[in-house]
């Protein structure tokens, strides 16, 4: 049977990471796959976790099956944290939301649901967006279109282009928009940017698709929660998959969720049934381990502060970075002004290098990153950052 099977091109970010590891260069720099990394160049554990991991281990009684939602603390705690206690969605009872298996997880359920509801549906990405969205979401057999989003020649968002296309959606089009810490590019929505795309979604009825994987990375927790915060209070229906791999730091835990804003109380019962379906078909009960930390870390008010103190120094470490990198590049004599980067936000930059200036810094200097010029600024550190400058400065000259 699998005889007909054709090979398949590697992915390119894993297969960067093939490279980076049997390179044998001393200086080597991996700025490729998207993961928080501290001065060491290590990806720690945070300490709220890490304390939330002894209350667990503590309190843990029995590893029978959780609920089939997943973890209620979890799912409260997450959508106080993206929505806000005075949320109107939530005062209404309209949200229906499940624990998941990560981001793509969430993601996946939420395609899988929209399919059920529209198999005709049109999900419009941004171009560009996370490579993952294309087949995460087309896999559920969902027609995908894109719209205008970033502008390499400007090193910015091309707003105006983007929204014409939005004025072209149809009622039960859906928009995934990047709730904050735009993946790749880090160039994010203002919030007057958020009050226009709010316009337009009531204008032409689409249904924004929120994908939030860096809540705090950019501004602070509540102030990346913005645009979230506007459309859920002002839409009948929104769709949000969330994860907390990155601000959690739970990458290999895999938590995740997905939430639905319904129409009102009785459509959210429906849906909360049809969702818990979807999962049930996928991989029938969700993870405990991850959730029930973070259901810990939110409903307890000391390891809550501690939690935003870390997410706080993350941010501020990494935004301290982008300063970094832009004063070097600059001292290395660099024949372009690159302070945009300090403008873009979270985890990524786009650099708006070619293709070919990225192969050559890294058969030239050792430094990976994929060819979109989607750098995480998480992989620099004082060490590096020299090192990174010279060798861009080298190849876009």
């Amino acid at each position: 049977m699998f005889e007909v099977l054709t090979p398949l091109a590697p992915d390119p970010i894993l297969g960067l990471s093939v490279a980076y590891n049997e390179d044998s260069h001393p200086h080597k720099i991996d700025l490729g796959v998207g993961v928080y990394k501290d001065e060491q160049g290590n990806t720690p554990i945070l300490k709220a976790v890490v304390k939330a991991q002894h209350k667990l281990l503590a309190a843990e009684k029995s590893k029978t099956y959780i609920s089939p939602q997943g973890h209620q603390g979890y799912i409260d705690g997450m959508l106080t944290l993206l929505l806000s206690e005075k949320s109107q969605a939530l005062r209404s009872n309209r949200v229906a939301a499940v624990q998941a298996p990560g981001g793509c997880g969430a993601l996946r359920i939420l395609a899988e649901l929209i399919a059920r509801a529209n198999k005709n549906a049109k999900v419009w990405v941004s171009d560009p967006t996370w490579a993952n969205h294309i087949p995460l979401i087309g896999s559920a057999g969902l027609e995908i279109q894109t719209y205008p989003y970033f502008d390499k020649a400007t090193a910015s968002i091309n707003f105006d282009a983007m929204m014409d296309t939005l004025r072209q959606c149809t009622k039960g089009d859906v928009v995934l928009l990047h709730g904050c810490c735009h993946n790749p590019t880090g160039a994010d929505l203002t919030n007057a940017q958020w009050d226009e795309v709010l316009q337009v979604a009531k204008e032409r009825e689409f249904v924004p698709f929120l994908d939030v994987a860096y809540l705090g990375f950019g501004d602070g927790l509540n102030e990346d929660a913005y645009g979230i915060r506007l459309l859920t209070d002002n839409l009948p229906e929104v769709l949000i998959a969330a994860s907390c791999s990155k601000n959690f730091g739970l990458y290999r835990e895999r938590v995740g969720l997905a939430a639905i804003i319904t129409k009102d109380t009785a459509n959210k019962q429906i849906v909360q049934g049809q969702i818990q379906s979807v999962a049930r078909g996928i991989y029938s009960m969700p993870p405990s381990y991850g959730g029930a930390l973070v259901d810990m870390i939110l409903n307890d008010e000391q390891l809550k502060h501690e939690w935003i103190t870390e997410v706080d120094e993350m941010r501020n470490r990494m935004k301290s970075l982008r300063a970094m990198l832009v004063d070097q590049l600059a001292a290395n004599g660099a024949d372009r002004d690159f302070s945009f980067v300090n403008s873009q936000k979270g985890m990524f930059s786009f650099l708006c290098i070619t293709p070919e200036q990225v192969r050559e810094i890294r058969s030239q200097h050792s430094v990976y990153f994929v060819e979109s010029s989607r750098v995480n600024i998480a992989g620099i550190n004082k060490q590096n950052v020299k090192t990174l400058a010279k060798a861009l400065v080298s190849v876009i000259k």
